[in-house]
């Protein structure tokens, strides 16, 4: 599973003109789902994500947590993250989990990242979606948890 995190200002998302989700200062986590992640592997995402350190404390250190802030998070599915750019300029993506088990995934996310603590709105999985951030600082991770049950650690 990859998460691309980046702290935000303010971000939403809109489906056909229409505002679906929607966070002020929190995080955008855009989530892409492989072809061997579990639950497990999203338990361990979603913890590593509550538990990130990308706010600012009153010296300006990153010590703080989106839970401590009272954060947000909107949480978008990506299936691009997986995307194949080894040959061709054509992007593949066959490392990218089936639209069934990915969408599964993905509601298993969100809900262990709410039972984090953190409150978590949605974009529309599946849909054609634009997205609007202000990124604060720019501040954007990248994480990585490889599928499968060993990586619950």
């Amino acid at each position: 599973m990859r998460a691309v995190v980046q702290r935000v200002l303010r971000a939403a998302v809109r489906v056909d003109g229409r505002v679906v989700g929607e966070v002020g200062t929190g995080c955008l986590v855009l989530l892409g789902i492989g072809l061997d992640d579990d639950v497990d592997v999203a338990a361990t995402l979603a913890r590593r994500i509550a538990d990130l350190r990308m706010f600012a404390d009153a010296s300006g250190r990153t010590n703080l947590s989106i839970s401590d802030i009272g954060g947000r998070a909107l949480v978008v599915s990506q299936f691009t993250l997986y995307a194949d750019l080894d040959h061709g300029r054509r992007p593949g993506f066959t490392g990218a989990a089936p639209a069934g088990p990915a969408e599964t995934l993905y509601e298993a996310f969100c809900r262990e990242l709410s039972a984090r603590g953190v409150p978590v709105e949605r974009g529309a999985f599946g849909a054609s979606m634009e997205v609007e951030l202000v990124n604060d600082g720019p501040f954007t991770l990248w994480l990585d948890v490889p599928g499968g049950s060993s990586s619950s650690s």
